[in-house]
Protein backbone atom coordinates (compact mmCIF):
# COMPACT_ATOMS: atom_id res chain seq x y z
CA UNK A 1 0.00 0.00 0.00
CA UNK A 2 0.81 3.82 -0.97
CA UNK A 3 0.46 5.37 2.14
CA UNK A 4 0.00 9.53 2.81
CA UNK A 5 0.43 10.47 6.43
CA UNK A 6 -0.61 13.83 7.51
CA UNK A 7 -0.10 14.96 11.08
CA UNK A 8 1.74 18.02 12.76
CA UNK A 9 3.00 17.90 16.33
CA UNK A 10 4.97 15.40 18.38
CA UNK A 11 1.76 13.34 19.23
CA UNK A 12 2.09 12.47 15.44
CA UNK A 13 5.65 11.67 14.97
CA UNK A 14 5.66 8.21 17.03
CA UNK A 15 2.78 7.39 14.52
CA UNK A 16 5.02 8.00 11.64
CA UNK A 17 7.89 6.26 12.66
CA UNK A 18 5.78 3.51 13.98
CA UNK A 19 5.09 2.91 10.18
CA UNK A 20 8.29 3.37 8.74
CA UNK A 21 9.42 0.81 11.28
CA UNK A 22 7.29 -1.45 10.66
CA UNK A 23 8.32 -0.97 6.57
CA UNK A 24 5.09 0.30 5.18
CA UNK A 25 5.49 2.87 2.19
CA UNK A 26 5.00 6.44 3.02
CA UNK A 27 5.13 8.19 -0.20
CA UNK A 28 4.75 11.83 1.36
CA UNK A 29 3.44 13.49 4.31
CA UNK A 30 1.28 16.29 4.73
CA UNK A 31 1.82 19.09 7.44
CA UNK A 32 1.24 22.55 8.75
CA UNK A 33 3.53 25.31 7.12
CA UNK A 34 6.48 26.48 9.13
CA UNK A 35 5.04 29.02 11.85
CA UNK A 36 7.50 32.09 12.66
CA UNK A 37 7.95 31.38 16.50
CA UNK A 38 10.13 33.65 19.54
CA UNK A 39 11.73 36.67 20.12
CA UNK A 40 13.71 36.07 16.42
CA UNK A 41 10.50 35.42 14.50
CA UNK A 42 12.41 32.51 13.31
CA UNK A 43 10.47 29.49 10.77
CA UNK A 44 9.61 26.83 13.36
CA UNK A 45 9.04 23.49 11.44
CA UNK A 46 6.37 21.04 12.80
CA UNK A 47 7.81 18.02 14.49
CA UNK A 48 6.37 16.14 11.99
CA UNK A 49 8.24 17.76 9.20
CA UNK A 50 11.71 17.32 10.92
CA UNK A 51 11.28 13.43 11.40
CA UNK A 52 10.26 13.64 7.43
CA UNK A 53 13.14 15.30 6.26
CA UNK A 54 15.56 13.19 8.04
CA UNK A 55 13.48 9.86 6.90
CA UNK A 56 13.96 11.58 3.25
CA UNK A 57 10.29 12.06 2.68
CA UNK A 58 8.82 14.66 0.75
CA UNK A 59 6.73 17.17 2.55
CA UNK A 60 3.65 19.00 1.49
CA UNK A 61 2.81 22.28 4.07
CA UNK A 62 -0.42 23.69 2.16
CA UNK A 63 -1.99 26.96 3.54
CA UNK A 64 -5.61 25.68 2.35
CA UNK A 65 -6.45 22.31 2.01
CA UNK A 66 -8.91 23.28 -1.09
CA UNK A 67 -5.70 24.85 -2.86
CA UNK A 68 -6.19 22.88 -6.18
CA UNK A 69 -2.01 22.66 -6.88
CA UNK A 70 -1.99 20.67 -3.49
CA UNK A 71 -5.00 18.81 -4.52
CA UNK A 72 -3.35 17.96 -7.59
CA UNK A 73 0.56 17.04 -5.76
CA UNK A 74 -1.99 15.06 -3.65
CA UNK A 75 -3.34 12.82 -6.17
CA UNK A 76 0.29 12.65 -8.38
CA UNK A 77 0.99 10.31 -5.09
CA UNK A 78 -1.55 7.97 -5.72
CA UNK A 79 -1.75 6.65 -2.44
CA UNK A 80 -3.70 3.48 -1.66
CA UNK A 81 -4.94 5.16 1.78
CA UNK A 82 -4.22 8.42 3.93
CA UNK A 83 -3.40 8.07 8.09
CA UNK A 84 -4.14 10.94 9.64
CA UNK A 85 -3.16 11.83 13.28
CA UNK A 86 -3.22 15.04 14.66
CA UNK A 87 -4.17 17.32 12.07
CA UNK A 88 -7.05 19.53 10.97
CA UNK A 89 -10.16 18.83 9.60
CA UNK A 90 -10.13 17.91 6.12
CA UNK A 91 -12.51 18.70 2.69
CA UNK A 92 -14.06 15.69 0.90
CA UNK A 93 -12.04 16.22 -2.31
CA UNK A 94 -8.96 15.38 0.39
CA UNK A 95 -10.07 12.35 2.22
CA UNK A 96 -12.15 10.56 -0.36
CA UNK A 97 -9.03 10.65 -2.65
CA UNK A 98 -7.66 7.17 -1.87
CA UNK A 99 -9.21 3.74 -2.99
CA UNK A 100 -9.08 2.31 0.28
CA UNK A 101 -10.04 5.43 2.17
CA UNK A 102 -8.61 7.88 5.22
CA UNK A 103 -8.33 6.98 8.43
CA UNK A 104 -7.14 8.48 11.35
CA UNK A 105 -5.99 8.17 15.32
CA UNK A 106 -7.88 9.53 17.43
CA UNK A 107 -6.84 10.15 21.49
CA UNK A 108 -10.37 8.69 23.52
CA UNK A 109 -12.51 5.47 23.15
CA UNK A 110 -15.00 6.94 20.26
CA UNK A 111 -17.98 7.53 20.28
CA UNK A 112 -16.95 9.37 23.48
CA UNK A 113 -14.75 12.71 23.75
CA UNK A 114 -14.63 13.59 19.91
CA UNK A 115 -13.54 16.81 19.31
CA UNK A 116 -10.13 18.64 19.67
CA UNK A 117 -8.59 18.15 23.27
CA UNK A 118 -9.87 14.55 24.25
CA UNK A 119 -6.70 13.80 26.30
CA UNK A 120 -7.41 17.24 28.41
CA UNK A 121 -11.06 16.25 28.87
CA UNK A 122 -10.69 12.91 30.05
CA UNK A 123 -8.91 14.12 32.79
CA UNK A 124 -10.73 17.17 33.76
CA UNK A 125 -14.20 15.20 34.06
CA UNK A 126 -12.06 12.65 36.59
CA UNK A 127 -12.16 9.42 34.12
CA UNK A 128 -10.36 6.55 35.02
CA UNK A 129 -10.14 5.39 31.94
CA UNK A 130 -9.08 6.95 28.03
CA UNK A 131 -7.53 4.99 25.32
CA UNK A 132 -6.82 5.36 21.49
CA UNK A 133 -9.49 4.51 18.25
CA UNK A 134 -8.72 4.29 14.65
CA UNK A 135 -11.53 5.31 12.64
CA UNK A 136 -12.55 5.39 8.60
CA UNK A 137 -13.30 9.26 8.41
CA UNK A 138 -16.30 10.41 6.81
CA UNK A 139 -18.05 13.99 6.38
CA UNK A 140 -18.96 14.70 10.41
CA UNK A 141 -15.94 15.48 12.73
CA UNK A 142 -15.04 11.99 14.67
CA UNK A 143 -17.71 9.91 13.89
CA UNK A 144 -16.48 7.36 11.05
CA UNK A 145 -16.95 3.46 11.41
CA UNK A 146 -14.47 2.61 13.95
CA UNK A 147 -11.80 -0.05 13.20
CA UNK A 148 -9.73 -0.93 16.31
CA UNK A 149 -9.68 0.80 19.71
CA UNK A 150 -7.20 0.30 22.85
CA UNK A 151 -7.52 0.98 26.46
CA UNK A 152 -5.39 2.97 29.42
CA UNK A 153 -6.35 3.02 33.10
CA UNK A 154 -5.90 6.76 33.75
CA UNK A 155 -4.15 7.41 37.55
CA UNK A 156 -5.41 9.35 39.98
CA UNK A 157 -2.32 12.17 39.86
CA UNK A 158 -1.51 11.41 35.86
CA UNK A 159 -1.69 14.65 34.14
CA UNK A 160 -2.90 15.19 30.21
CA UNK A 161 0.90 14.91 29.41
CA UNK A 162 1.22 11.91 31.25
CA UNK A 163 -1.75 10.27 29.79
CA UNK A 164 -0.81 12.43 25.68
CA UNK A 165 2.68 10.15 26.03
CA UNK A 166 1.38 6.73 27.16
CA UNK A 167 -1.78 7.30 24.25
CA UNK A 168 1.22 8.39 21.96
CA UNK A 169 3.00 5.00 22.07
CA UNK A 170 -0.46 3.07 22.34
CA UNK A 171 -2.11 4.57 19.17
CA UNK A 172 1.35 3.99 17.15
CA UNK A 173 0.84 0.09 18.18
CA UNK A 174 -2.82 0.62 17.04
CA UNK A 175 -2.06 2.14 14.31
CA UNK A 176 0.29 -0.61 13.12
CA UNK A 177 -1.95 -3.06 13.64
CA UNK A 178 -4.94 -1.55 11.70
CA UNK A 179 -3.15 -0.76 8.86
CA UNK A 180 -1.92 -4.92 9.00
CA UNK A 181 -5.60 -5.67 9.08
CA UNK A 182 -6.24 -3.37 6.06
CA UNK A 183 -3.67 -4.45 4.08
CA UNK A 184 -4.90 -7.88 4.49
CA UNK A 185 -8.82 -7.18 4.32
CA UNK A 186 -9.82 -8.21 7.82
CA UNK A 187 -11.06 -4.84 8.86
CA UNK A 188 -14.58 -5.32 10.18
CA UNK A 189 -15.72 -1.69 10.40
CA UNK A 190 -18.36 -0.56 13.47
CA UNK A 191 -20.58 1.77 13.38
CA UNK A 192 -20.63 4.21 15.93
CA UNK A 193 -23.29 4.15 18.61
CA UNK A 194 -25.66 7.04 18.70
CA UNK A 195 -26.70 8.79 22.07
CA UNK A 196 -27.26 11.36 23.77
CA UNK A 197 -25.42 11.54 26.84
CA UNK A 198 -21.76 11.54 24.81
CA UNK A 199 -19.40 13.53 26.71
CA UNK A 200 -17.37 16.12 24.29
CA UNK A 201 -14.12 17.32 23.65
CA UNK A 202 -14.01 21.06 22.71
CA UNK A 203 -11.70 22.79 22.18
CA UNK A 204 -9.51 24.56 25.20
CA UNK A 205 -9.67 28.64 25.63
CA UNK A 206 -8.16 30.84 28.18
CA UNK A 207 -11.49 31.22 30.21
CA UNK A 208 -11.58 27.49 30.47
CA UNK A 209 -8.13 27.11 32.10
CA UNK A 210 -9.12 29.92 35.07
CA UNK A 211 -9.72 28.18 38.64
CA UNK A 212 -13.11 28.70 39.83
CA UNK A 213 -12.26 27.86 44.14
CA UNK A 214 -16.11 27.44 44.71
CA UNK A 215 -16.01 24.35 42.50
CA UNK A 216 -14.82 20.77 45.15
CA UNK A 217 -11.58 19.98 45.85
CA UNK A 218 -11.66 17.12 43.35
CA UNK A 219 -13.30 19.19 40.70
CA UNK A 220 -10.17 21.93 40.54
CA UNK A 221 -7.21 19.10 41.22
CA UNK A 222 -9.06 17.44 38.06
CA UNK A 223 -8.52 21.02 35.93
CA UNK A 224 -4.97 21.11 37.27
CA UNK A 225 -4.13 17.62 35.90
CA UNK A 226 -6.08 17.96 32.75
CA UNK A 227 -4.39 21.73 31.44
CA UNK A 228 -1.07 20.56 32.91
CA UNK A 229 1.32 21.25 30.92
CA UNK A 230 -0.27 22.88 28.14
CA UNK A 231 -2.36 25.03 28.49
CA UNK A 232 -2.16 25.10 32.16
CA UNK A 233 -4.63 26.38 35.19
CA UNK A 234 -4.33 29.28 36.50
CA UNK A 235 -5.51 31.82 39.03
CA UNK A 236 -4.73 35.08 40.53
CA UNK A 237 -2.30 35.87 43.48
CA UNK A 238 -1.11 39.73 44.23
CA UNK A 239 -2.93 40.83 40.66
CA UNK A 240 -0.93 38.40 38.89
CA UNK A 241 -1.82 35.48 37.10
CA UNK A 242 -0.29 32.19 38.52
CA UNK A 243 -0.14 28.86 36.71
CA UNK A 244 -0.19 25.92 38.74
CA UNK A 245 1.25 22.57 36.70
CA UNK A 246 0.50 20.24 40.00
CA UNK A 247 -1.44 20.19 43.00
CA UNK A 248 -2.59 17.78 45.72
CA UNK A 249 -5.97 17.64 48.07
CA UNK A 250 -6.04 18.53 50.77
CA UNK A 251 -9.10 16.70 52.77
CA UNK A 252 -9.46 19.19 55.72
CA UNK A 253 -12.79 21.43 56.13
CA UNK A 254 -11.27 25.02 55.08
CA UNK A 255 -12.49 27.41 57.74
CA UNK A 256 -11.62 30.23 55.22
CA UNK A 257 -14.07 31.29 51.73
CA UNK A 258 -13.39 29.93 48.93
CA UNK A 259 -10.33 31.31 47.13
CA UNK A 260 -8.87 32.77 50.30
CA UNK A 261 -5.10 31.02 50.77
CA UNK A 262 -2.84 30.46 54.29
CA UNK A 263 0.73 30.10 53.76
CA UNK A 264 3.95 29.25 55.96
CA UNK A 265 5.88 31.68 53.91
CA UNK A 266 8.38 28.71 53.57
CA UNK A 267 6.91 25.32 52.51
CA UNK A 268 3.13 25.75 51.28
CA UNK A 269 0.91 27.57 49.46
CA UNK A 270 -3.12 26.41 50.17
CA UNK A 271 -5.74 27.77 48.50
CA UNK A 272 -9.62 26.87 49.77
CA UNK A 273 -11.98 25.14 47.54
CA UNK A 274 -15.14 24.58 48.63
CA UNK A 275 -14.50 21.18 50.49
CA UNK A 276 -11.01 21.19 51.42
CA UNK A 277 -7.95 22.89 50.64
CA UNK A 278 -5.66 22.68 47.12
CA UNK A 279 -1.63 22.66 48.35
CA UNK A 280 -0.01 23.67 44.96
CA UNK A 281 3.37 21.79 44.64
CA UNK A 282 4.60 23.41 41.23
CA UNK A 283 3.68 26.90 40.04
CA UNK A 284 5.02 29.70 37.53
CA UNK A 285 4.21 33.04 38.53
CA UNK A 286 3.68 35.78 36.10
CA UNK A 287 7.21 36.95 34.82
CA UNK A 288 9.03 34.17 36.28
CA UNK A 289 10.15 31.19 35.58
CA UNK A 290 8.53 27.70 36.39
CA UNK A 291 9.18 26.56 39.77
CA UNK A 292 8.43 24.65 43.01
CA UNK A 293 6.79 26.17 45.64
CA UNK A 294 8.97 26.35 47.98
CA UNK A 295 11.64 27.88 45.84
CA UNK A 296 8.56 30.00 45.03
CA UNK A 297 8.13 31.24 48.24
CA UNK A 298 11.86 31.37 49.34
CA UNK A 299 11.89 34.37 47.09
CA UNK A 300 8.18 36.34 47.93
CA UNK A 301 6.30 37.67 50.65
CA UNK A 302 2.79 36.90 50.49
Amino acid sequence: MKIVFMGTPDFAVASLDALVQANFDVVAVVTAPDKPAGRGQKLNESAVKKYAVEKGIPVLQPEKLKNPEFIEELKSYQADLQVVVAFRMLPVVVWNMPAKGTINLHGSLLPQYRGAAPINHAIINGEKESGVTTFFLKEEIDTGDIIMSDSVAIANDETAGDLHDKLMSVGAQLLVKTLHAIEAGEVTEQPQPQSDDLKHAPKIFKEDCKIDWNNSAQQIHNLIRGLSPYPTAFTALNDKNLKVFKAEIEDKEPGIAAGGFLTDGKTYLKFAAKDGFIKLLDIQYEGKKRMLIEDFLRGMRL
